[in-house]
């Protein structure tokens, strides 16, 4: 995966780069299309449900063209997204 770091509107110093790819890359992370008004899909925005390495989970906005990714917006997962990542990830198992 080839990630686009270059003017990011969110603080990586809360949480790092490394930790946002290493999530993308998680054997069980979720990648959704959230439901939207726009139908042809060329400016579609993907959610990321993931752990990083550390075991931080992490939930991103992010864009793709199909090689490359550029994350609009990344934190950590609050309670709900954690329980619901970890439900999926057991239906996987």
């Amino acid at each position: 995966m080839d990630f686009d770091w270059i003017d990011v509107s969110f603080d990586l110093a809360k949480l790092p780069p490394k930790d946002i790819e290493e999530s993308f890359e998680d054997p069980f992370s979720l990648k959704l299309l959230p439901d939207g008004t726009d139908s042809s899909g060329a400016d579609a925005r993907y959610f990321s449900l993931g752990r990083a390495l550390s075991g931080t989970p992490i939930f991103s906005v992010f864009w793709t063209d199909g090689k490359r990714y550029r994350v609009i917006y990344a934190r950590p997962m609050t309670t709900e997204e954690a329980y619901f990542y970890e439900r999926k990830k057991a239906e996987e198992i």
